[in-house]
């Protein structure tokens, strides 16, 4: 019997198969995947379990875990990793040699494999960008057993259709395809349908020695949403988060404490009573007497602030608590939901700077009227991109719930935006790349999946239904 704990993602989507494979090497997983392909047996990928998407959870056949690949070798300006390295560890490796691997998707125990299949981000996104930007070689099996050793600049061996991306610095949803590209892009977000990446080659870059790193409270959404604004184009700021009030109200107690849990350097107050929304900032410095200090007095003045009750960070070890803080919001919303008894129900729509203001007015007309206090909104609003998670107390709350997210869905591609924007769309979003592309853009990414895995076995049910 496969264990639960291979069939379940963060979302708590749940799937079934009839083995579980956990090779150590690739002399050992090769053999599997031409088992399957021999037997027409399909095959699902599961990577750390971090996902919320839905696309480690098998329909049938077998799992592969590829958990044992977890080698990590750092070398000047670049890292290589076996797939199921965790993101941590990489980081801290990286660190070790003062080095920084750009991409941090909020969960760090996620796999680099995984990180890989969805084109995953994260809140260094704002002045880094993707995964796909970081990745500069990959090693790929494909069903047959072969493996492809791909680098940066080498192309596709077939021609590759064009298909349209949306208007938005962030996109993760099919496949990325384009006349003339790199032949490894086409595996990176491909979900595992396309190949199985064994090992990859990371770009890394130089760590930052100074950052200023604050949580930064506002009295109202709209003056949050002014500072967004002005603040965008801050110097070598690399992040830029959005926490809205209903997250404020779900941190509260657990983050009441806060003082009283400081080690070291300045007193924080609790999170200020009036505070309806909190920006998470962080930017790089050449020195710690930077004037950019004194810079961030005016604008915290101009915005306005509640410049008193926001906190700032004096060491690493401040850093490392408001990283806890904003990780602490998705698991209270995982927890909430599941203590319900519910699946999560989440966006990752990203729309066009431009059209940010409206999506986000679109979102909180609908939700106020339809779930009043019973959802939240946060992440990445730099790049107009938050998630909505909805709070269900019902089956009825549930259903409407899902309609709200396709709704939301169609809103943001009628803005030029994108339906998945670092998560993927796994099994249980699938249905949405239907909103994004036409049936004929569609066919072409079905005709990749064709020649590459050509009995549709890799990741059966993940964005496309098995033809």
């Amino acid at each position: 019997m496969v264990p639960q704990s291979y069939l379940e993602d963060a979302s708590g989507f749940q799937g079934t198969a009839d083995e579980l494979f956990v090779p150590s090497t690739e002399d050992e997983l090769l053999p599997i995947l031409r088992q399957a392909g021999q037997s027409g047996t399909p095959v699902t990928i599961a990577g750390a379990g971090t996902g919320v998407a839905g696309a480690r959870c098998a329909q049938g056949g077998w799992v592969i875990s590829l958990e044992k690949f977890r080698h990590i070798a750092i070398h000047e300006g670049y890292a290589v990793v076996g797939a199921g390295a965790l993101l941590k560890d990489v980081q801290s490796a990286a660190a070790a040699k003062g080095q920084m691997y750009a991409p941090d998707p909020t969960e760090n125990s996620s796999a680099i494999g995984g990180n890989i299949a969805c084109n995953a981000s994260g809140s260094r996104s704002f002045r880094y960008g993707d995964t796909r930007r970081h990745i500069r070689a990959l090693r790929v099996a494909l069903m047959d057993g072969t493996i492809l050793d791909l680098r940066r600049g080498q192309p596709a061996p077939f021609e590759i259709p064009a298909i349209p991306m949306p208007a938005t610095s962030k996109h993760s949803a099919g496949y990325w395809m384009r006349p003339g590209m790199d032949y490894l892009d086409l595996f990176i977000g491909s979900e595992g349908t396309l190949g199985v990446v064994t090992e990859a080659e990371l770009q890394l870059l130089p760590a930052t020695p100074h950052l200023l790193t604050g949580v930064i409270f506002f009295p109202t959404e709209e003056s949050a949403l002014d500072a967004v604004a002005c603040w965008r184009e801050v110097d070598r700021l690399r992040m830029l988060e959005y926490l809205d009030a209903g997250s404020l109200r779900l941190l509260r107690p657990k983050y009441d404490d806060i003082p009283a849990q400081a080690q070291a350097g300045p007193k924080y107050d609790d999170i200020p009573a009036q505070a309806q929304a909190a920006l998470l900032i962080e930017q790089e410095l050449d020195s710690e007497d930077s004037p950019e200090f004194d810079a961030w007095d005016a604008r915290l003045s101009d915005c306005p602030a509640l410049y008193e009750a926001s906190w700032f960070a004096a060491t690493a070890a401040d850093r490392e608590r408001f990283r806890r803080f904003r990780h602490a919001l998705p698991e209270a919303v995982n927890d909430t939901v599941r203590r319900g008894g519910f699946l999560k129900l989440g966006s990752d729509y990203a729309v066009p700077f431009a059209r940010n203001r409206e999506m986000m007015s679109f979102y909180r007309a609908s939700l106020d009227r339809s779930f009043p206090g019973r959802y939240v909104i946060f992440g990445h609003i730099g790049d107009a991109h938050v998630h909505v998670n909805i709070l269900p107390r019902s089956a009825e709350d549930f259903e409407r719930g899902k309609s709200a997210m396709t709704e939301f869905a169609r809103h943001a591609v009628a803005l030029g935006g994108t339906v998945g924007a670092e998560h993927g769309l796994g099994k249980r979003k699938a249905h949405l790349l239907e909103l994004q592309y036409t049936p004929q853009q569609l066919e072409a990414m079905k005709s990749v999946k064709r020649r590459l895995d050509p009995q549709w076995l890799l990741g059966r049910g993940t964005l496309f239904k098995y033809e």
